[in-house]
């Protein structure tokens, strides 16, 4: 069972939980991070780390945000790896509160 990035972390993108993964799992969009499911190895580590609580194990995601089990499989596979923890996004603190972020979720790749 892996863990899963859900909607809060969209527009805010801390990378905390980057730094204490121990398999490097975690995949970078232009303003959202995911997990790899065939990566994570569900030690829980990176769940605590999160400052917006976006993320959570498979069996405890909140049925409102079912749909990104299968977000963070497939844009795993098309963004690149994370391995380093970077500031958040400039429109952190503006939208860490917000609900409803699903339509702003970009799925362009990030980097730098």
């Amino acid at each position: 069972m892996a863990y899963i990035v859900a909607e809060p972390c969209i527009k805010c993108k801390y990378t905390d939980c980057v730094a204490v993964c121990p398999v490097d799992c975690f995949y970078e969009g232009e303003n959202m991070l995911v997990i790899s499911p065939d990566e994570c190895i569900d030690c829980g580590a990176c769940e605590p780390e999160c400052p917006v609580n976006a993320i959570y194990e498979e069996d405890d995601l909140p049925e409102k945000w079912a749909e990104y089990v299968e977000l963070n499989e497939r844009l795993a596979a098309e963004w690149p790896n994370i391995t380093e923890q970077r500031d958040p996004l400039p429109t952190a603190d503006e939208f860490k509160d917000v609900e409803g972020k699903r339509d702003q979720l970009s799925e362009s790749p990030g980097g730098k």
